[in-house]
């Protein structure tokens, strides 16, 4: 089958990013109407206006504070009467280390990347039995197969994500409601160079950084094709599955990958520079700021 936009109610959480961004253009291109949402008002204002078609809402939330969820929904309620697609999308990460970084940073790393889709997909269950044919899709990670040394939090919060999506989907099918996940492996966006300049998690670099042009490919094929988990590189899914059927061999296995991360760091900063993205500084690198 083929998904038709036409018509159809998306909303995109984290919507103003790279990732985000990207999947409302492809959405509202296909005849959607887009909610678009995310934390920075002036971006999302600006994503909003940029969309082909018309009916399109920039909405301002911090989706780690329930009042603004619930809030959220009553205005697409309000506006379009149900909700056809959600896809949860939002996410950070952070370069501090486990031994010195704050608590609260901890706390709001889990909110953001686990409890908030997770809060946000139950509100909208109202929404969704709304329609015709109601659809949930989350961006998770390969994160959330593979444990990834450098930021043990982004890795708890999406293996913790992955498990909560599928037993969602599990649970929802029967309801008439299909849940399913995109599971990438690094992106080319500003959380994955900003990630590289403060010299994060290294394990991301074994390949070079997919678009996320990539991402919204494979979120089209699951709405055409309804399923549990989708991969945007098949390969290196099949590795990291692989690679966890023996755990107690990742401190082995573990110094070549990072070595091997390290080498594609390099060369993804040299790239970046090489775009104007980034530039060198006494201390090591930085981004360089784009209108």
């Amino acid at each position: 089958m083929t998904y038709r936009f036409q018509e159809r109610v998306i909303l995109v959480t984290g919507g103003a990013g790279g990732i985000g961004s990207t999947l409302c253009r492809r959405f509202a291109a296909g005849g959607a109407t887009l909610v678009v949402v995310d934390r920075d008002k002036a971006r999302i204002d600006r994503m909003a206006d940029g969309l082909p078609g018309t009916g399109h809402t920039a909405y301002c939330a911090d989706l780690t504070d329930r009042s603004c969820v619930e809030e959220l929904f009553d205005h697409v309620a309000q506006r379009h009467g149900r909700l056809d697609v959600l896809v949860n999308n939002v996410g950070m990460t952070s370069a501090e280390r486990f031994d010195t970084r704050s608590v609260e940073s901890i706390e709001e790393e889990l909110a953001v990347n686990l409890l908030s889709p997770l809060v946000t997909t139950r509100l909208a269950v109202p929404l969704l039995r709304a329609s015709d044919d109601p659809r949930v899709i989350t961006t998770v990670s390969l994160g959330g197969i593979f444990p990834l040394g450098e930021t043990p939090i982004y890795t708890a919060s999406k293996f913790g994500l992955r498990g909560a999506m599928l037993s969602i989907g599990l649970d929802l099918r029967d309801k008439g409601i299909l849940a399913g996940s995109v599971m990438p492996s690094a992106i080319d966006t500003r959380m994955l160079r900003q990630e590289a300049v403060d010299g994060g998690n290294s394990l991301q670099f074994q390949d070079a950084p997919q678009r996320p042009s990539d991402v919204v490919d494979t979120v089209v094929g699951l709405l055409d094709r309804p399923r549990l988990e989708a991969y945007t590189r098949p390969r290196e899914s099949i590795l990291v599955r692989l690679v966890m059927l023996a755990p107690n061999l990742l401190p082995r296995l573990f110094p070549p990958f990072r070595r091997r991360g390290e080498r594609g760091m390099a060369r993804y900063l040299e790239e970046l520079r090489q775009r104007g993205l980034t530039r060198r500084t006494d201390d090591g690198w930085e981004l360089v700021e784009t209108p």
